[in-house]
């Protein structure tokens, strides 16, 4: 994810604690902070998480990155006998070909 969504997205939480703020105990913190809902730095934050509620939408149709596990079959000796109960110990080295 970009430096610019990493913000954006910050930004969009913040708003959202603050809507909720708002919506739960009619206390709105931007506000409360900054000196009111008139005043400029105030309004800067509203104008910043509304512009971060915009760069957010690309993130709702971004394609999903699968992540990939490798998986070596190739028999590298060190192999997991654990079951649900514990781990059992590995009988595979006294096993004489």
């Amino acid at each position: 994810m970009r430096l610019i969504h990493r913000i954006a997205l910050v930004l969009v939480i913040i708003g959202a604690i603050n809507w909720g703020l708002i919506g739960l105990f009619r206390f709105d913190l931007v506000a409360t902070i900054f000196g009111g809902q008139g005043a400029f730095l105030s309004r800067v934050i509203y104008s910043l998480v509304g512009l971060s509620g915009l760069i957010c939408i690309s993130l709702l149709f971004a394609p999903m990155r699968k992540e990939e596990h490798k998986v070596d079959r190739q028999g590298s000796g060190n192999l997991n006998y654990a079951t649900e109960f514990g781990e059992e110990t590995d009988l595979s080295k006294l096993k004489k070909d």
